[in-house]
């Protein structure tokens, strides 16, 4: 399962790739532009992301202006809704307006308040089809 984390704090990235489990093969974005320029190298090299983790909170480009660029690009490449990378939001901000507006506006598939934790994650990843029950 390839992954890409879009976190500015290395602390954050850490802790999200040591809960991941180990079948996610994670990329590294260390803010919102980065995410976007990774999205669009994934995907010329045939081997696009199945998940992103994508921080709210980023210098450069937040979160949910990179999500916003990201979507339309896969407009631009056609991608069927379906197929679209799957995004999972992270911020430790409890603010009911930036969930909304990570749906509602950026089209956001899920949302994860930090702190991070394993069954957060587990349940969140169960909930997109990207982790079995099982696991």
């Amino acid at each position: 399962m390839k992954c890409l984390i879009a976190e500015d704090h290395l602390l954050s990235r850490r802790i999200l790739k040591e809960l991941l489990p180990p079948q996610f093969d994670c990329d590294i974005a260390v803010n919102g532009q980065e995410a976007i320029d990774s999205f669009q190298l994934a995907h010329e090299s045939k081997r696009p992301y199945d998940v992103i983790f994508m921080d709210i909170m980023m210098p450069v480009v937040d979160g949910l202006e990179a999500l916003q660029c990201i979507r339309t690009l896969e407009r631009k490449m056609e991608i069927p809704h379906a197929l679209a990378v799957k995004v999972v939001m992270t911020t430790a901000l409890d603010d009911p307006h930036t969930v909304i507006k990570s749906f509602n506006e950026c089209e956001a598939d899920s949302f994860i308040i930090k702190p991070l934790s394993r069954f957060k994650l587990a349940t969140e990843l169960r909930k997109l089809n990207l982790l079995q029950q099982a696991e």
